[in-house]
């Protein structure tokens, strides 16, 4: 199916030869890949192609619609080459939106050419869905602070080479109070370990004790870092749905071509109406989900007002779609789809984590609720 019309011709252009170049260059890198670390190869792919630019633009903040885009096109063949590079513009935007000019010159070149790996480091055991309860702290000492504490469910841990590092510098509860900080990797007493979660995603925990940090490692101001983390968020909330629809054309993709070709009762599985029916349900809701995420996108691209509300039923909705869409796809194929190494398999387990990560669903339901009465 054609995307929706709000694509201009350029872009369905752009977005047909993202997907080529998935499946040309990006795929086998990712099959060859050690599972749940990270992919150095896949991520210098990304910066050779050029596409680590394109979340990078030289003249500032990449568009939210771009970023969709990209995300959307490359979940669509190649859920590794997408989360790889999704997870390289979460853990460094926040430099381009505050970082000082040394740290921008020094870590921003090497992230875009994909010769360093960035890793966004907020959750912890007691602080998901409530970002703000965060605990790492950190302690005056000298002219700076030692990081103490954990984080935990950081994508590209412990295998980053930078970590933008949310920690609590003041006394003060909540949002205020917290600092983000920029600590590269080999820093004394920082240490980590792989999680192994159902998706095989690079993911893992931190632990800092007493890691030194100096005013020269401060992103922003001292207690502006919940602020940056919010940011940073709020762009990349769209392209989390962006991420599903991409999953959700796949499944889609998956499960109309196989009952085009599975004969069951006599007839191609799609004569049955209990099928073609669920079919219809599949492709409009996807459509649906993508539409969302479209508007969210101009929403977030043109100031909208209303950009928060638009961000959070996009990655309420795409995301919702995409775990019935692919469980659909799942259910139309039968055993098959549940062998390992099947791509709806694959699907099934990658497409939960959206429901829960960078806002889970129930968070979104509560921002919308807000924004009605906002």
């Amino acid at each position: 199916m054609a995307p929706a019309f709000t694509l201009d011709p350029q872009q369905r252009r752009w977005t047909t030869e993202l997907r080529e170049l998935a499946v040309r260059r990006l795929r086998p890198l990712a099959e060859t890949a050690r599972p749940g670390r990270v992919n150095r190869p896949l991520v210098a792919a990304l910066g050779e192609l050029g596409l680590l630019a394109r979340v990078f633009p030289a003249a500032g903040s990449v568009a939210a619609m771009d970023l969709c885009l990209l995300r959307e096109s490359l979940a669509q063949e190649c859920t590794e080459a997408e989360t790889a590079l999704a997870l390289q513009g979460l853990g460094a935007h926040p430099l381009v939106l505050a970082g000082s000019e040394s740290q921008r010159k020094t870590w921003l070149p090497r992230v875009v050419a994909g010769q360093a790996v960035a890793a966004f480091a907020l959750s912890e055991a007691g602080a998901g869905s409530d970002a703000a309860a965060l605990a790492l702290r950190a302690e005056p000492a000298g002219d700076g602070w030692l990081l103490c504490g954990g984080k935990t469910w950081i994508s590209n841990a412990p295998d980053a080479d930078l970590y933008t590092v949310f920690a609590r510098t003041g006394p003060a509860a909540g949002a205020r109070g917290i600092t983000a900080f920029l600590v590269p990797a080999g820093r004394p007493g920082l240490s980590g370990r792989p999680l192994a979660m159902l998706a095989p995603h690079p993911i893992g925990a931190l632990t800092f004790d007493d890691v030194p940090v100096g005013a020269e490692d401060v992103i922003g101001e001292v207690g502006g870092g919940f602020g940056v983390a919010m940011r940073t968020l709020e762009l990349f909330r769209p392209s989390v749905g962006a991420f599903a629809v991409g999953m959700a054309r796949a499944a889609l993709r998956a499960a109309t071509a196989h009952a085009d070709r599975r004969r069951a009762f006599g007839g191609a599985l799609k004569d049955l109406q209990a099928v073609s029916h669920q079919l219809a349900e599949m492709a409009t809701r996807t459509e649906a989900a993508a539409l969302l995420v479209y508007a969210a996108a101009e929403a977030q691209d043109t100031g909208d007002p209303a950009r928060a509300a638009r961000s959070a039923m996009a990655k309420l909705f795409a995301t919702e779609t995409a775990q019935y869409v692919v469980d659909a796809a799942v259910q139309i194929h039968g055993a098959s789809a549940l062998e390992h190494g099947h791509p709806l398999e694959h699907l099934y387990r990658e497409v939960r984590a959206t429901r829960i990560y960078e806002g889970a669903t129930e968070v979104q339901r509560t921002v919308i609720a807000k924004e009605l009465y906002r």
